[in-house]
């Protein structure tokens, strides 16, 4: 179960908009970019919020430089300038970017941090993929760094620093230790959310401005609901 969008462009949380870029705090269930669904993407909302703001007439230029999976929430940026565009793609490419993320756990890991490296091999008829400890033919190597941020009544919040860019690599890579996250069935989890989230939050993304060459540091607040509150 996908949850259907609930962003528009008069409650769009932004986090950060100059001339160039625009980053979002994007809601569980919005979709980035159009997809088979038909369902209207954040990328068309945020052309309208920026139509509406700026009275803008004709088409709004807005250019998608990554993506989220739709159950989860936290930083999108998107470029506003096809000067910024380009950049950003590389920006991404090269993982120039720190991102860190938020994951909520029922099972806690072996070690309170750890390095995890797995293999991951992605199957596009199942959108899934599947970590191994050694290399399988058409894998691809992921690293991430995870801590324990704190112990919930009962859950665990992680904090993951993503160390390379994979199909769903948290989601499969915190399975692979017995810690899928919660609302997460696709990758283990015994119950969906009620409203077909899962816990995974883009917390923190940090990386040099594409065009002015500044550091930008950006912070997204997850979700309201009882248990991310608990986090905060």
């Amino acid at each position: 179960m996908a949850v259907k969008i609930i962003s528009n462009a008069s409650n769009l949380q932004v986090l950060y908009e100059d001339n160039h870029i625009i980053a979002i705090n994007k809601r569980p269930g919005d979709i980035v970019q159009g997809d088979k669904t038909g369902d209207i993407p954040l990328s068309e909302v945020v052309k309208e919020y920026i139509k509406i703001k700026y009275n803008k007439p004709g088409n709004v230029y807005l250019g998608v430089a990554h993506r989220l999976d739709r159950p989860t929430s936290g930083i999108v940026i998107f470029a506003k300038t096809s000067k910024a565009l380009p950049r950003l793609n590389k920006l991404f490419a090269e993982k120039e970017a720190k991102k860190t993320y938020w994951a909520i756990v029922k099972n806690a890991p072996e070690k309170h941090t750890d390095i995890l490296t797995h293999w991951l091999k992605r199957n596009t008829k199942q959108n899934k993929s599947y970590a191994h400890k050694k290399e399988v033919t058409d894998s691809k190597k992921a690293i991430l760094e995870y801590r324990i941020l704190k112990n919930l009544d009962s859950f665990y919040l992680l904090e993951v620093d993503l160390k390379t860019g994979r199909h769903h690599q948290i989601r499969s890579q915190l399975t692979a230790i017995n810690c899928p996250i919660k609302g997460d069935l696709k990758y283990g989890f015994n119950r969906s959310n009620k409203d077909g989230s899962i816990h995974l939050h883009a917390r923190k993304l940090s990386f040099i401005h594409p065009v002015k060459k500044e550091a930008i540091n950006l912070v997204a607040p997850p979700p309201n609901d009882p248990v991310w509150n608990a986090c905060c």
